[in-house]
């Protein structure tokens, strides 16, 4: 454990004691933030809101089966690199925070958290983090904030977090909402972002980074955050439905699209997909009013027919797609007509 400890200091540079505190490394990204642990599936999630460009990109860390960090105020981002490395070492959150403020020059301007994959928190608000500036731990999350309008933005997200129902994405999502609700940051909202990833590794990185969100500059940056997160959800489903086509499960196939499609219901790549997966199941009746659908609104749609075809992904013989082309002209025709209208 000792030789843990002098990693941890080894980590990060320490600066010369009379540094003066504004010269400090490091950038102002003040916020509020959720660090949290799903107890059921174990997945590890941060959330974030601030009036900073792309906040997404400083503040959360997150390694599936090792824990996930949120580092603000005066960010130093050796405090996410450093802390995941040793956590994924054998070290709980509270004894890594501990070890890296120790080897910290100026502790005083950070503002961090840290939940480690057993559910341990660990959080640290300076003395010279810009008011209102504080944290508050429950079972499996830390909330998080500085430079507020007001106080109670960490109880206003803890209440929020812990009354929340649905995937822990979603929690979070509420939490950050909850905290904008009682004022937010002093300055106002420009960007936001959601990480979380799988309780644990599967060796795969790309796969265990189950929701990676980020709104870099936007006036509304929860508002596009959650209209994201629905179509992170809505494109899930349809990676269950690729999946399920590309094992030969096309019953599958057609549940996993018609719960994107419902999810996202303008969206014509969902609806599109779902036609071809009726076609593939040979349902070429039911595909035809949503081929219909598609080409009322999108024409450059029927272009992309014959290439699936001629690469196997569209069981469709020549009569067949003929059959769904004529759709198409249809379909067009009809909008033309309406349009002149």
């Amino acid at each position: 454990m000792f030789r843990i400890f002098i990693l941890a200091c080894l980590l990060l540079p320490v600066a010369h004691a009379e540094q003066p505190l504004l010269s400090v490394t490091g950038r102002p990204v003040h916020t509020y933030s959720i660090v949290a642990r799903d107890p059921d599936s174990g997945q590890l999630g941060v959330a974030v809101q601030s009036h900073w460009f792309s906040v997404g990109s400083l503040v959360p860390w997150a390694q599936a089966g090792v824990g996930a960090i949120a580092t603000q105020s005066f960010v130093e981002v050796r405090y996410g690199v450093s802390g995941l490395e040793l956590m994924a070492s054998g070290l709980g959150a509270p004894r890594t925070l501990a070890a890296l403020l120790a080897a910290d020059a100026n502790p005083g301007v950070r503002q961090v958290a840290m939940i480690d994959a057993s559910g341990q928190t660990a959080t640290h608000t300076g003395e010279n983090c810009i008011e209102h500036a504080g944290h508050l731990a429950g079972e499996n999350f830390s909330v998080q904030a500085n430079l507020m309008i007001e106080p109670g933005v960490p109880q206003a997200m803890a209440q929020a977090f812990q009354q929340a129902s649905g995937p822990l994405a979603e929690r979070l999502l509420v939490a950050l909402e909850a905290a904008q609700a009682v004022g937010g940051d002093l300055r106002g909202k420009q960007s936001a972002a959601i990480l979380v990833v799988s309780g644990k590794a599967s060796g795969q990185s790309w796969q265990d980074r189950l929701v990676d969100l980020h709104v870099e500059d936007n006036p509304q940056p929860l508002v596009e955050l959650r209209r994201l997160l629905g179509l992170n959800t809505a494109y899930e489903h349809m990676n269950q439905g690729d999946h399920a086509l590309e094992s030969g499960d096309i019953e599958a196939a057609l549940a996993a699209y018609g719960r994107a499609e419902a999810l996202q219901p303008d969206n014509l790549e969902m609806k599109f997909w779902h036609a071809v997966s009726l076609v593939n199941a040979g349902r070429v009746d039911a595909a035809m009013p949503v081929f219909a659908t598609i080409f009322r609104n999108g024409e450059q749609w029927r272009a992309l027919l014959p290439r699936l075809a001629r690469a196997g992904l569209l069981e469709a013989d020549a009569a067949v797609l003929q059959r769904i082309d004529m759709a198409g002209q249809k379909a067009g025709a009809q909008q033309a007509g309406e349009t002149n209208e």
